[in-house]
């Protein structure tokens, strides 16, 4: 919804206050077509040409993201410190048992207790194959540790490049917007000989090829490259915070400091505070029960 009336909020004030300062869309109506047309079908181009197939499809999903922001909300988060409690909790009580749950936790009773964080495919590996690891008795977490990192660092760099794609178009956009001015300008030259209204009104529809060039990129592609890497950078809070977790747990503090690592760790507009965590945890307990 945000996202939606920023649009409409760039198109009134910038229209609007041309249209009130006494311009006519006459022009920019009749050569907007022709110009869009250069200036979008040549930026879609470069598009393609510079991005593989995998990676066109991800950047068309993640435009929706300027419009949903965030994958997670609050509650989530309180979700997933409650999951990762009774996770915790079960596998030192009884490290058997646990396995049934890190092996297949699409078929999990405490997965299935938290359907949209088990509908996640990397959350649901990323703590099954770390949990796994601890099963293993690893000698040194930090090594744990620094395979998390890794993987998490390979994870957001992949969950970039739709930003990066974003903004390599919104960064050719001006230019080309320059190239479809240049061209209206050599149409302007072969009519040179008509009269100075006629010119007018063609060097007017040039320079709207400037005008969309420099408002696409930085009234539109730009913001939206910009919404879809903080969306993307929020929701990595979601996946450090399963490192907080986990990592703790491999140090070996209690089950109730490890969630508090991970409270602590939450972003503050996100974060639960301590009571409702501990109603949340109590609620847990008796579900496990």
């Amino acid at each position: 919804m945000v996202g939606i009336i920023g649009i409409i909020t760039i198109f009134v004030m910038v229209f609007g206050g041309y249209l009130a300062a006494g311009g006519k869309m006459g022009i920019i109506l009749k050569a907007l077509p022709f110009e869009m047309t250069m200036i979008m079908g040549a930026a879609v181009g470069a598009f393609l040409i510079s991005n593989s197939v995998a990676e066109i499809k991800h950047t068309v999903k993640d435009l929706g993201k300027v419009f949903k922001g965030p994958k997670w909300s609050d509650e989530d988060y309180k979700d997933l410190l409650c999951m990762l409690f009774e996770l915790i909790r079960l596998a030192r009580q009884n490290p058997v048992a646990i396995e049934e749950h890190i092996e297949d936790p699409d078929n999990s009773t405490i997965f299935s207790r938290y359907p949209k964080i088990q509908a996640d495919k990397e959350t649901t590996a990323l703590i099954c194959d770390t949990m796994r690891s601890a099963s293993m008795n690893y000698d040194d977490p930090h090594q744990v540790e620094e395979v998390l990192e890794k993987r998490m660092e390979a994870n957001m760099h992949h969950a970039m490049h739709s930003s990066h794609a974003l903004q390599t178009v919104a960064d050719g956009l001006p230019a080309l917007g320059i190239v479809a001015a240049v061209l209206g300008v050599i149409k302007t030259m072969a009519s040179i000989d008509q009269p100075p209204e006629v010119l007018g009104k063609l060097i007017g529809g040039a320079l709207v090829g400037t005008f969309l060039g420099v408002f696409l990129a930085y009234g539109l592609v730009g913001p939206f490259a910009a919404k879809v890497k903080a969306v993307v950078e929020q929701d990595a809070h979601f996946y450090q915070l399963i490192r907080e977790v986990l990592v703790a747990n491999l140090h070996e503090h209690a089950t109730n400091i490890c969630i508090e690592v991970g409270r602590q760790n939450t972003p503050s507009h996100c974060r639960p505070s301590f009571s409702d965590l501990e109603e949340a945890l109590k609620a847990a307990k008796q579900n496990a029960a």
